[in-house]
This record gives C-alpha cells, structure tokens and sequence, in this order.
C-alpha cells in the first residue's frame, strides 16, 4: 500500500491552524470526501449522498464543521449535523439513519490546540484502507462546484443526543437497574456531557457529573480518561461506589473502585470477557495489542482465554476481532470494543457491561478485578526531530538489544511511534516497578542522544 499522506491510524490529526488542521485544508477534504462517497453511493449521481457529521466540544470544531459542511455541499452531498457528541454516537447514527458515511470532529484525548477528522461507513465503521487512498487522490485534484440545482443540503439532527441515550440503555438487560448505585461520571468536558451522566440516571443510578462543562478550551484539561487522579478525588469525596472517566469523545473508559483505585483497559476487559464467559457467550478469546499487559495475558490464560495482540490503535484491533470472528477486543488506555454491542470502541457501552458483571455476580469492582496482577508498566514519550529515522538508528538498535537481554524472562519492552502526534513511545514492562522505570528511564535517554548526535551531522 502507498505511504498514507494525510491518514494516521485515526483519521487525520493535528495542531489547529497548523497544516492539515486548517479551514482551507478542511474544505477541500469535505469536497474530496463528498466526490468519492458520491461515486460509491450511485455511480450516476442520480442521488444525493448523505454524510452526518459530529464533533466534540473545541471551539475549533465549529471553524472545522463549517469548512466540512462546505466542501461537500460543493460536491453535491447532503449534510446531516449532529452537534457535540460522541465518537461511538456518531458511528450509530451513521447507520442507523442510513446515512452513505459519518465524519468526526475530534483530537480525542489531545487538548483543546489540537484537532482531527475522521470518518465512518455506512456501516459505522472505520473507513477501509482503499477508500481512505482515494479521498487522498481527490485531494490533489483542483476543487470544482457542482452546478447550483445539484449543491448539497444542510439539515441539523435535534434528536441525536435522545437516540443514542436510548440506544446505550437498550445495551443493558432490561431485567437489571443501578438502583442503589452512587456513581462518579467524569465527562472530561468533553463530547458526553449531556449523554453519560442521563443514560446511568435513566437507569437508576444517583449520578454525580463531574467535569461536565465544556467551555471550549478545557476538554480534558487535567480530567478525563487520561488524568484519572480527578476520578480519584471525586470518588472518595462523593463516597461513591465506583466511578468513570471518559476522554474528550469518550470512546475511551477507564474504573475507579469505591476506595479511589483506578483499573485500566486491560482489567475491564477481563472483567467483561469473564462475565461473557460465566454467561456461556462463545469467546475463544479476546484481542488485545502490543502494549496489553502480561498480567492481563495470564489471567486469561487461567480461564483458557487467548489473548491475540495487535499493532497498537483500535483500527488494528477491530481488524482481528473481525478476522477471526470474534466479539471482545480493546486496548489499556480504554478503547474497548463489544462487536455484540456496536461497530466500534464505545467508553459508555462498556462502562454498562462492566456494571451488569458487578451486579449480576453481586461483587464490587475491587473484587472483580482481584483475578488480574498488572506487571508494572513505565511509559515514556520522547518527543521526535523531525526527519530523524529511529529505526535506521545503530544506536538506537544497540540500546535496545542489550536492554532486552537484560531484562531477559523479566519483562518486555516495546518501541513504537505516535499515530498522531511527533512522539516515540517507550514501554518497560517487568516483574519489579523500580526495573520497569529504570529502564524505562534509559532507553528514552538514549534515544534523546542518539537524536541529536544523528540530526547534528
């Protein structure tokens, strides 16, 4: 396959007002879109296509929405505008509203500088690898309107927060409630805001939201799946039973337990694929990736569950999961798919699954998870010089050879760049904490001198 020119492994992604996060850039890339979504829907173009688009809470999503909005007007589809929601939101309504494909106008977890685009088929899932390729050939055509009676219509989607509430609700046995249950939600100021904390009250639960109020600037700033001492405070403040945190679109979750500890992608994922388990659902195993933790590995083991691993983001993971034909796969930063469920990773859909194991088992969150030892983990981003090939490094080589001959049967370590931003991921995995980030603290060292000795000659 050619070398992708603007897609990452999560759409397109980027500093705003940086190149390809700009107006200009966003308005040729709704046309380019809207010209291949249209030759797939009906080759004569007899029909308009129809494309949803939702974001989350930046302020730079209007600019982005706006510029989107445009392009494919140009190119003669139709526009179907959600407003802030979710990432997994915008996958459903895709399909359930029959629409030819959805856009997203998210950076995640990133800060309110950063933002992204990316799409959804019609049936709410990622777009396949060859029609990302030829939106990226259209992009280097010239941009021409389609002629005034053939433009594209803009509508606006009031109920799309109400239908995927009730969507969520209808994931959980209708035999079951959270009666009784005191739970955290931690919204990140993000897409959820209005739809996390009403689909756990409509089921029954006392809900306390927190970081449910998105000004534009302060999606996940110090909150959220990705800064979980917050979940932590609010759960022991609130004496709550558990909590959760969503990142800024919330396809990712991530557990506190009543005491304020938290539990990763890889212990919910047990605690659901258990739960699958204990209900006679068909589940050879579940597919994990390159990060997934050895402790999490080993306690599938135990319960004759393989764990396959995946290239890092949930893309690669939804590739395996649809290989092999099977339904549980995620990753440990909260990307956690339930294919029985949803077409993608959804951070409210597995909260739900996690509660139905809690309360038909009748055990809290700290005892379901005691079946899984962690190993420690030490991840270290070391930001990339641009132009520097890591992987050509001798150096670079070196260091790593030696390190995982020291680290031997002990741990593990795993180099990988960002999808999305200029960083090197450094992972340590071992036995011992002090040897994880001790090594952990080395390698990334070296890879800072091996930068600037191979960029300085």
């Amino acid at each position: 396959m050619a070398k992708r020119r603007y897609f990452g492994t999560d759409g397109i992604r980027g500093r705003v007002g940086a190149t390809p996060i700009t107006p200009e850039f966003a308005l040729k890339l709704g046309w380019a879109a809207g010209r291949v979504l249209a030759r797939a829907v009906d080759p004569r173009g007899a029909d308009h296509a129809g494309v949803l688009i939702g974001k989350d809470t930046r302020s730079s999503g209007y600019l982005l929405e706006a510029a989107l909005e445009a392009g494919l007007s140009a190119a003669g589809v139709d526009v179907y505008l959600t407003g802030p929601l979710p990432t997994p939101a915008v996958a459903y309504l895709t399909r359930a509203l029959r629409r030819s494909a959805g856009i997203v106008i998210s950076a995640s977890h990133n800060p309110y500088s950063d933002n992204g685009i990316k799409f959804f088929s019609a049936a709410g899932t990622k777009l396949p690898d060859a029609v990302e390729a030829a939106i990226e050939d259209e992009l280097e055509q010239p941009l021409h309107c389609v002629d005034a009676d053939a433009l594209g219509k803009a509508w606006r989607v009031n109920d799309a927060a109400g239908r995927y509430i009730e969507f969520c609700k209808g994931t959980f046995p209708n035999e079951l409630d959270l009666k009784g249950w005191r739970i955290v939600v931690d919204c990140a100021h993000g897409a959820a805001y209005h739809v996390a904390p009403p689909v756990l009250h409509e089921l029954g639960a006392e809900v306390i939201a927190v970081a449910a109020e998105p000004n534009g600037l302060n999606i996940n700033d110090g909150v959220g799946a990705v800064h979980t001492a917050f979940l932590s405070e609010q759960v022991r403040a609130h004496q709550a039973d558990l909590g959760l945190a969503l990142d800024g679109d919330a396809d990712r979750l991530m557990m506190a337990d009543a005491k304020g500890r938290i539990y990763d992608g890889d212990v919910l994922l047990y605690i659901i694929a258990r739960d699958y388990q204990r209900r006679g659902v068909a589940i050879p195993g579940v597919v994990g990736t390159l990060m997934s933790n050895l402790g999490f590995e080993q306690a599938l083991l135990r319960r004759g569950l393989t764990l396959e691993r995946a290239a890092v983001g949930d893309r690669y993971v939804m590739e395996q999961l649809l290989q092999k034909g099977w339904l549980l796969g995620g990753e440990n930063s909260g990307h956690l798919i339930c294919l029985d469920k949803h077409s993608t990773g959804d951070g409210i859909l597995a909260a739900l699954a996690v509660l139905r194991a809690l309360i038909e088992q009748q055990v809290s969150l700290e005892d379901a998870a005691r079946e899984v030892t962690l190993y420690p983990q030490t991840l270290i981003n070391v930001p990339l010089k641009a132009g520097w090939r890591w992987q050509d490094s001798a150096r670079l080589s070196a260091e790593k050879t030696a390190m995982t001959e020291t680290l031997g049967q002990r741990g593990r370590l795993l180099l990988r760049a960002s999808g999305t931003e200029p960083l090197l991921r450094v992972m340590v995995e071992a036995e011992d904490e002090t040897l994880a980030r001790t090594s952990a603290t080395h390698l990334a060292e070296a890879i800072k001198e091996a930068m600037q000795e191979e960029t300085a000659s």
